[in-house]
C-alpha cells in the first residue's frame, strides 16, 4: 500500500461538498492499483498507515482525477492544412465536404498509411495530452471507411493504450462519411457496414461502443437507427455526432438507444433535451470544434443544465474541425465560449466524461474503490485548470497506482 499525503483533493466526488467536491489536508491510500481509501489526512486509520511500504509527501498540491478526453479522433493520416486556408477564404465545412474535401480527404491518406505510420503519429497527438493530466482517451475510427482500414485504425487504437500509460475506449465509426466507391448508394453502404464490417469488429473485440455522423451532410436517421439496431444486437452500446450543423432529431434517436453519449449538440432543441434527460445520456460538448469552424450557434447550455443532462467536454481531436492536442484548452473555451463554470468544465473532464464512456463505475472521481488515476497540479485553486492559457500547471501524473513526472 502507498500513501499520498498533504495534498488538497478536488475529488469531483458529488457526494461530497462544493463544485470540485474538496478535502483539505487530504490523504490518498492506494492498493492494487485502486483507492483503497480517501480522506482527511488527520482521519487516516492507524491500520492502513502501519501498513504503508511507501509515502509521498504532495505539499499542499492539489490533486484531481485523471483527465478524460472522451471523444476524438485520434488515429488519422496525412493533415488538412489546406482546408483550413479555404476556410479561411470563405468556404464553409459543408462546401469543402461536398466537393470532395473533408473527411474524404483524410480517408485517402488514412487508407495509404500503415499500422506502424498510423500509430507514430497517433502516439505523437497523445503525448501533449498525457502531459496535461490525461489518463483515459476515447478514440474513433472513421477514416477508413473500408474494412480493412477501420480494422486497421483499431488495432492502432487498441496498441496505444497497449504502450503507453493511457485507458483507451474505441469507437467503430464506420458511419463517418460515404466512400467514393459507394457515391450516391449510401443505403448500400450502411448495408455493407451492417453485413461485413460490423460482424468483423465485433467478433474481433476491437470496439467498446458503436458512433455515427447522423447530419444533412452525413448520414439519416433511418440509415444511423439500422446501424444502431445491428451494434444494439451485438450487445454494443452506442453514441452519436448529433445536430452539429443542423437539427436532425438525433439527439431523440440516440436518447431512444439509451446511447452513452450525444455530441456537438450546438443545433439541439427543447425535445432532444428532455429525450436526453430521460435516457441520461451525456452531452458532449466540443468547443475547439465550435471556435475552429467559427461557429456562432451555441449549445443550449441553460436548457442542459436545467434538465440535469450531465454535460462533458472533449478536444475532438481531428484533422479538419479541431486539430487540438490540449484539454487544458478546451476547459477555457468550454467557460469562455460556452460559460460554464470552471466546475462544471472539471466535471466535463472527469466526472461526467467517465459516464460518456461508461467507465464511471471505475474512473472519474477520487472515490474509494475506484481506479489510482490522478493529476497532481502545482495551483492555488482549481479555477486555474480553466483560467490560464496555454500553461501546464501538472507536476506528475498518478495512473493505476503509478507515478509519471512531466
Amino acid at each position: 500500500m502507498e500513501l499520498w499525503l498533504g495534498g488538497r483533493l478536488a475529488t469531483m466526488d458529488p457526494t461530497v461538498a462544493g463544485p470540485y467536491g474538496a478535502i483539505e489536508d487530504g490523504a490518498i491510500a492506494v492498493e492494487d492499483r485502486r483507492i483503497a481509501w480517501i480522506g482527511r489526512a488527520a482521519e487516516l486509520p492507524g491500520e492502513l498507515a502501519s501498513r504503508a511500504t511507501a509515502r509521498h509527501d504532495l505539499a499542499d498540491r492539489w490533486v484531481t482525477p485523471g483527465l478524460i478526453d472522451c471523444h476524438t479522433h485520434l488515429v488519422y493520416g496525412g493533415d488538412r492544412a489546406a482546408e483550413f486556408e479555404l476556410r479561411l477564404s470563405g468556404a464553409t465545412y459543408e462546401q469543402i465536404a461536398r466537393a470532395g474535401g473533408g473527411i474524404r480527404s483524410t480517408v485517402k491518406a488514412t487508407r495509404a498509411a500503415d499500422a506502424d505510420s498510423l500509430f507514430a503519429s497517433a502516439r505523437d497527438r497523445l503525448k501533449p495530452l498525457l502531459a496535461e493530466g490525461v489518463t483515459s482517451i476515447e478514440i474513433k475510427s472513421g477514416y477508413g471507411l473500408d474494412r480493412e482500414t477501420e480494422l486497421r485504425m483499431l488495432r492502432v487504437a487498441r496498441r496505444l493504450g497497449n504502450e503507453l500509460p493511457v485507458t483507451v475506449r474505441t469507437s467503430f465509426l464506420g458511419a463517418h462519411a460515404v466512400p467514393p466507391e459507394f457515391d450516391g448508394r449510401a443505403d448500400a453502404y450502411i448495408d455493407f457496414l451492417i453485413s461485413d464490417v460490423l460482424p468483423a469488429v465485433s467478433e474481433a473485440g476491437l470496439a467498446d461502443s458503436v458512433d455515427a455522423f447522423c447530419e444533412t451532410i452525413g448520414f439519416t436517421l433511418l440509415q444511423t437507427k439500422r446501424l444502431f439496431e445491428a451494434a444494439t444486437a451485438r450487445g454494443l452500446p452506442v453514441r452519436l455526432h448529433a445536430e452539429q450543423l443542423s437539427d436532425m432529431k438525433g439527439a431523440v434517436l440516440a436518447s431512444h438507444f439509451k446511447a452513452l453519449s450525444a455530441d456537438h449538440l450546438e443545433w439541439l432543441e427543447a425535445d432532444g433535451v428532455e429525450a436526453l434527460a430521460a435516457a441520461g445520456t451525456v452531452a458532449v460538448l466540443l468547443p475547439g470544434a465550435y471556435y475552429f469552424l467559427r461557429e456562432t450557434k451555441l449549445p443550449p447550455i441553460a436548457a442542459l443544465r436545467q434538465a440535469g443532462v450531465p454535460i462533458a467536454i472533449a478536444t475532438d481531436c481531428n484533422p479538419g474541425s479541431s486539430p487540438v492536442t490540449s484539454l487544458l484548452l478546451m476547459l477555457s473555451m468550454a467557460c469562455t465560449l460556452f460559460r460554464l463554470t470552471p466546475g462544471e468544465a472539471l466535471a466535463g473532464v472527469t466526472r461526467h466524461a467517465a459516464k460518456a464512456l461508461a467507465l464511471d463505475d471505475s474512473h472519474g472521481t477520487l472515490s474509494v474503490g475506484k481506479a489510482a488515476d490522478f493529476a497532481i497540479w502545482d495551483i492555488e485553486r482549481p479555477a486555474e485548470l480553466a483560467y490560464r492559457i496555454g500553461f501546464n500547471p501538472l507536476y506528475a501524473t498518478v495512473r493505476a497506482g503509478r507515478s509519471t513526472t512531466r
